[in-house]
């Protein structure tokens, strides 16, 4: 081939893709403008569809993943349609076909993350923990920090910022304190056997109606547990505004000190432990009788 014949063969493949592309312009008009179109639908879309979620749900997460996830929709069939509008067909099949066997081997990649992304999403619809409350979950309790797709910070009680992943949450026991506002108080203490119990029961009763910013609508309870090595056991509970962790410690401290001071002016005993030694064979035998009943040694 001479060099003219080269440079004549380039000249009409230019000559033939100009052509294609005149023949093609209106057709890439259409397309782009069809994306354009489609890129102002996906934001209005986003806009009224995190309106329309924000009333059904105050989770921010759960809106932007919905918002975000209506625009992408959009816009992928905006794209879509501008591909076939350019007889581009067999390339929006290749993409989808590509894109499921991508998306099939990232799900047996990462399982785990989308296992805790799944959890998150739901855990973002259902609403079991909030920003702020004071829950106990995998052994751990604190304070709601922060809530992801993926994971949930926790401040715990110490001041240590904990991060767990979502999936251990939505498939774990979960204790949320502060979910219904208010909060029990479990005093577990210990009268001796010589008090009379009914004066310790409306003793113990009256002390703890007069801690301050305890629940009045709700009674103050007392119950025997049983007999103690040393003592007869009773439990009383009142209810507290479940506000923080600090002010739970606080108002059972302060009913401690009261029921210390109703015993201390009312004389009830609240014992040490107590042992009783036996130096019988057969059991019942004081260690004095013991002693007198031991031969005495003359030598």
């Amino acid at each position: 081939m001479t060099t003219s014949e080269g440079i004549r063969l380039v000249e009409e493949k230019l000559f033939d893709w100009i052509k294609t592309f005149i023949q093609m312009l209106p057709n890439v008009m259409l397309a782009a403008l069809i994306v354009v179109i489609a890129w102002l639908l996906a934001r209005l879309a986003r806009y009224w569809s995190k309106r329309l979620v924000a009333k059904m749900t105050d989770s921010l997460t759960l809106r932007r993943l919905i918002g975000n996830s209506v625009y992408l929709l959009v816009v992928l069939i905006g794209l879509f349609g501008a591909l076939s509008i350019l007889h581009l067909d067999k390339t929006v099949t290749s993409i989808l076909a590509g894109a499921g066997i991508i998306g099939l081997a990232l799900g047996f990649a990462f399982q785990d993350i989308a296992a805790n992304f799944i959890s998150g999403i739901t855990m973002a619809a259902q609403r079991p923990i909030r920003v702020g409350e004071l829950i106990g979950t995998n052994d751990h309790i604190g304070t709601v920090e922060r809530i992801d797709l993926r994971t949930t910070e926790l401040r715990d009680l110490q001041g240590i910022q904990i991060i767990i992943p979502n999936k251990d949450i939505f498939q774990s026991v979960l204790m949320n304190y502060t979910r219904h506002g208010i909060r029990r108080v479990d005093i577990v203490v210990g009268v001796s056997y010589g008090d009379d119990l009914q004066k310790a029961e409306l003793v113990t009763i009256e002390a703890v109606r007069s801690v301050p910013e305890r629940l009045q609508d709700h009674e103050v309870e007392l119950y025997y547990q049983g007999f103690g090595d040393s003592s007869i056991d009773l439990e009383v509970r009142f209810w507290i505004n479940a506000t923080s962790n600090a002010h739970y410690n606080d108002m059972r401290s302060r009913a401690i000190k009261a029921i210390k001071s109703a015993y201390d002016r009312e004389g009830i005993t609240i014992p040490f432990p107590i042992r009783t030694l036996d130096f019988g064979i057969k059991g019942g035998q004081k260690l004095d009788a013991m002693l007198s009943e031991r031969p005495v040694d003359r030598h």
